[in-house]
């Protein structure tokens, strides 16, 4: 490597370093400023649409089987079957 372009990685990593704490305070600004929604925006929200698991039904037929084979509690999320061995 040469000692100009070793000059040159320095500047790059000093002007990063610089602008790193500008970065972070313009993105934790920008998150403060979100409010809740308004009571009125709140019926958007709700419609089964939006939910995460819009049939709960399906969800937890879905959850007692997987239970049921795998013989274990809490069949989403966690490693592991019912034997014991992870």
């Amino acid at each position: 490597m040469t000692p100009g372009a070793n000059d040159a990685a320095k500047r790059a990593a000093h002007v990063v370093a610089r602008a790193m704490p500008m970065l972070i305070a313009i993105v934790v600004a920008g998150c403060a400023t979100m409010t809740p929604p308004q009571p009125w925006e709140k019926g958007d929200l709700a419609r089964p649409e939006m939910q995460f698991d819009p049939d709960a039904l399906d969800t937890r037929i879905t959850q007692h089987i997987y239970t049921s084979k795998e013989a274990a509690t809490g069949g989403y999320g966690a490693g592991g079957g019912g034997c014991g061995c992870n």
